[in-house]
């Protein structure tokens, strides 16, 4: 079917009170299983290519961006094409020319005026366009490079240091001078978890909801149990980004059929198995939802 909008599908869900889950695509197998894992739920979903899985993929955007878009379209599900975590000016620009509809413009390592700055004219740019700008603010962390001080050599980010989660009047303040239509924000949870046991500021979320007129997007949601799931989207969030749980169960297939089978060597023997469990765990967070 075609492709809806971002802005629409999170729109609605915030109206309903209820979340909706954007998933990341790094090859094809994602996109297939994130569309697979849709129709089985019978809900919508948001397929997001990171900056990160540009640069795997040779920074080919068109390529990657694609490949998702002719899976979206083959499917039942209404699905969503966005583009996550973007720093590069140059790759936001891009999205123009594919089927995104929406775009996340990561300004959040840089201090609060240049972050306002430079995310103030993302939007500008992409409202011309009729494309939908997520933003964040806090540091969510967990990221590879994302240090405490943003510099080489310093220990990891902490989702729980002092002075990293999102500020509600802060927040307020960044949403009236950017313009954004989302705001991502950081309440406890963080990248790439392999394990669920984040622990959110519900608290926290409540303030944040009340405090800004946009939906809320909880990155990191692969390590956040399905219990805080729930309380977070009755808080207050709406999108909610699954990343490295797909990843968790594409690589755990792949290895056990290799340790089963360790003389194979044609790799859609083993990207079957990977396929159908990223579809699991896309049903799963969907019916979560």
């Amino acid at each position: 079917m075609p492709l809806v909008s971002t802005g629409e599908l999170v729109s609605a869900a915030a109206a309903d009170g209820r979340g909706i889950a954007a998933f990341n695509v790094i090859t094809l197998e994602h996109a297939e299983a994130i569309a697979a894992g849709a129709e089985l739920a019978g809900v919508p979903a948001i397929l997001q290519i990171s900056e990160n899985a540009v640069t795997f993929h040779g920074g080919n955007l068109a390529a990657i961006a694609a490949a998702a878009s002719a899976v979206a379209h083959a499917s039942t599900a209404p699905l969503a094409l966005h583009l996550d975590h973007v720093v590069s000016t140059e790759l936001l620009r891009a999205a123009a020319d594919e089927d995104f509809s929406s775009v996340m413009f990561d300004a959040s390592k840089l201090p609060y005026d240049e972050n306002v700055k430079v995310t103030a004219d993302a939007v500008r740019w992409g409202h011309e366009r009729g494309i939908w700008i997520e933003a964040e603010l806090g540091r969510v962390g967990g990221k590879e490079g994302d240090k405490a001080g943003g510099k080489e050599g310093e220990p990891p980010l902490d989702a729980h240091a002092p002075g990293v989660r999102t500020d509600p009047a802060e927040a307020a303040a960044y949403v009236a001078a950017t313009g954004v239509d989302a705001l991502a924000v950081a309440v406890g949870s963080s990248h790439a978890m392999t394990q669920r046991t984040a622990s959110l500021d519900h608290t926290l979320i409540t303030r944040l909801r009340d405090a800004v007129p946009v939906p809320l997007v909880l990155h990191g949601s692969s390590g956040v149990p399905d219990e805080e799931i729930r309380a977070a989207v009755a808080a207050g969030m709406t999108k909610i980004n699954v990343g490295t749980a797909l990843n968790t169960a594409f690589t755990g297939a792949v290895r056990a059929f290799l340790d089963a089978n360790p003389s194979t060597v044609d790799p859609r023997k083993y990207l079957v198995p990977a396929r159908a469990a990223m579809t699991a765990t896309v049903a799963g967070f969907l019916g979560l939802l």
